[in-house]
C-alpha cells in the first residue's frame, strides 16, 4: 500500500508548473541547520501495511484498557455506560455523510438534530439559548473568555480564574491569551474541604471582565455559584460556570439557575466514549437571549417554509467561514457535529427521569466509595461535599502510589501531581471518580491496593 498517489511523473509536472528543479528547492526557505540530512534516528525506516499492524498490535498488548481494570479515573473525561443503541443511530449513512450543514437547505435532518442539541444543553445548562456545539470544553471555555471581552467591549480586559478551575483549561485560556490584550489573574488552588470562594470574589474589581468558575470543581468540591454571581455582578463582570461533568447537572443546582451569565462545558461524559482522549464535544450556552450575537459558533433555528411547513435554518453562524471574516465571533472552523449527535441520542434515551436516575447511582456509588477509602489507614477524604469525584490525600506522593496500583491492575484515580506539577503542597493528593461502571466490588478492591501499597 503506497501511502503517497503520486508517481515521479506526476511530482514532475507539478515541479515544471511551478517552475521549481526539485522538491528540495521547495524547502529553500528553511534554514540549512533545521533542516533533515538523512533519516531520523531512532525511528524505523517505512514497513509494509500488515507488518505496521502486526508491530502496533504488539504494542497495543502494553497497555491496561479501561474496560479490563478497577477504573476510577476522571478530571474531566468520565467512564460511562453508552447504549448501543447510541453507536447504533450515529452511524446511519446520512448522519455520518451530512454531519455539518454547509448547505442547510438540503441538511434538515442534521440542522434538526442541532437545533434538538441546542435545546437538551439550554435545559441542561438552565439557560436562555445554546449554541451547535463546540471542539471541546477547555477551547469552548476560552471561547467564553473572549465573548465577555466583546461584551464589555475591550473596556474591560480582567481575567479571574478560579485557582480550582482545571489546570488544562486554564492552560488554553493562557495561551489563547496571548494574543489579545487580556489579562490573566489566576491563582493556586486551595486544598482544602470546601473551595474558597471568598479568596476568589476577593479578586473581582472594576477592571474584570469575567469570573471563571469551575462546578463542580477540579478537587469535586460545589462552590456556591450564586454568591460568586452576585460579586461579580455587582462589579459589572460576568460569571463564566464551566462544568466538566454533564451527569453532574441530574443532582445539582443548574449553573443558569445560579446567575451564571456563559455556562460552558465538556459533553463527553453523554453519549461519547473516552476515545483515547477525543474527539470530544465543547457545549455553550447564555442565559440571557441578549448575549446571543455576541455568542461564536452557529445557532439553529426553526422555521416555517413558502408552503407553512416546519422547516430549521442558519440563524446565527458567525465563522469566518460564511461572512464575517476576521470580525468572526469564533475561529474555529468546526463543531463536533458526530458527537453533538451521539449526545443528543444518549440524552433523549435517559429523558429527564433517566438522568436523574443515572446521576443519583452515580453519586450513591462515589459516597460508598468515598466511605470506604476514609476506613484505609494513611488516607484523607477531603471533600465534604462532592457529586461523582472527590479527592483523598495519601500520606506519600500519589503519582508513585497511582503508578504502583496500574502495575497490579487498578486505575486508582489522577494524583493532583500531575495535574499541578509545579505545586508540591498537592503532591498527595489523589482525584477519585466514580460512575454507575464502579462496582462495589471494585470498591474494595481499590481500597484493599491502597491499604497494601500504604502499609
Amino acid at each position: 500500500m503506497r501511502y503517497l498517489p503520486l508517481t515521479d511523473t506526476d511530482r514532475s509536472a507539478m515541479l515544471d508548473v511551478i517552475g521549481a528543479p526539485d522538491i528540495d528547492a521547495l524547502f529553500a526557505d528553511v534554514p540549512e541547520e533545521a533542516r533533515l540530512s538523512g533519516p531520523i534516528e531512532g525511528l524505523p525506516m517505512h514497513a509494509s501495511e500488515m507488518a505496521v499492524e502486526k508491530h502496533m498490535r504488539r504494542l497495543s498488548k502494553k497497555n491496561l484498557a479501561a474496560s479490563d481494570a478497577a477504573f476510577f479515573l476522571g478530571a474531566g473525561a468520565y467512564k460511562h455506560h453508552i447504549p448501543a443503541s447510541v453507536d447504533h443511530i450515529i452511524q446511519r449513512g446520512e448522519f455520518l455523510t451530512a454531519y455539518t450543514p454547509y448547505q442547510p437547505e438540503i441538511a434538515q435532518g442534521t440542522l434538526q438534530m442541532l437545533f434538538e442539541f441546542q435545546s437538551q444543553v439550554a435545559r441542561l445548562y438552565g439557560c436562555a439559548v445554546a449554541n451547535a456545539s463546540m471542539y471541546d470544553g477547555s477551547t469552548a471555555c476560552w471561547e467564553a473568555v473572549a465573548m465577555a471581552g466583546r461584551v464589555a467591549r475591550g473596556k474591560k480586559r480582567k481575567v479571574v480564574l478560579s485557582g480550582a478551575l482545571h489546570p488544562h483549561y486554564a492552560e488554553v485560556v493562557r495561551t489563547m491569551a496571548k494574543f489579545t490584550d487580556d489579562e490573566i489573574a489566576g491563582a493556586p488552588p486551595s486544598l482544602t474541604a470546601k473551595p474558597d470562594d471568598d479568596g476568589l470574589i476577593a479578586r473581582i474589581d472594576s477592571d474584570t471582565s469575567c469570573v471563571v468558575v469551575q462546578y463542580p470543581d477540579i478537587l469535586g468540591r460545589l462552590p456556591d455559584l450564586a454568591k460568586i454571581a452576585a460579586a461579580a455582578h455587582d462589579k459589572g463582570a460576568l460569571l463564566i460556570a464551566v462544568n466538566t461533568e454533564p451527569v453532574a447537572l441530574g443532582a445539582i443546582k443548574l449553573p443558569g439557575e445560579l446567575g451564571a451569565d456563559i455556562v460552558v462545558g465538556e459533553g463527553q461524559a453523554i453519549g461519547v466514549g473516552l476515545q483515547f482522549g477525543g474527539p470530544y464535544l465543547g457545549l455553550f450556552a447564555v442565559r440571557d437571549e441578549k448575549h446571543v450575537r455576541m455568542m461564536p459558533g452557529r445557532l439553529c433555528g426553526e422555521t416555517v417554509d413558502a408552503e407553512g411547513k416546519r422547516g430549521f435554518v442558519l440563524t446565527l453562524s458567525t465563522r469566518e467561514q460564511h461572512i464575517r471574516r476576521e470580525k468572526a465571533t469564533s475561529n474555529i472552523c468546526t463543531n463536533s457535529g458526530l458527537c453533538a449527535l451521539a449526545f443528543n441520542v444518549h440524552m433523549t434515551l435517559l429523558g429527564e427521569k433517566g438522568l436523574r436516575r443515572l446521576a443519583m447511582e452515580n453519586h450513591r456509588l462515589a459516597c460508598l466509595a468515598a466511605d470506604r477509602l476514609a476506613k484505609v489507614p494513611g488516607v484523607t477524604v477531603l471533600n465534604d461535599t462532592f457529586f461523582n469525584e472527590f479527592t483523598v490525600l495519601l500520606g506519600t506522593d500519589a503519582r508513585t502510589v497511582v503508578r504502583q496500583l496500574a502495575d497490579d491492575g487498578v486505575l486508582a484515580g489522577v494524583s493532583l501531581g500531575r495535574l499541578f506539577p509545579g505545586s508540591g503542597n498537592l503532591a498527595n493528593g489523589l482525584l477519585v471518580a466514580v460512575t454507575e461502571t464502579t462496582t462495589e466490588e471494585d470498591i474494595e478492591t481499590l481500597a484493599s491496593a491502597l491499604e497494601e501499597v500504604l502499609a
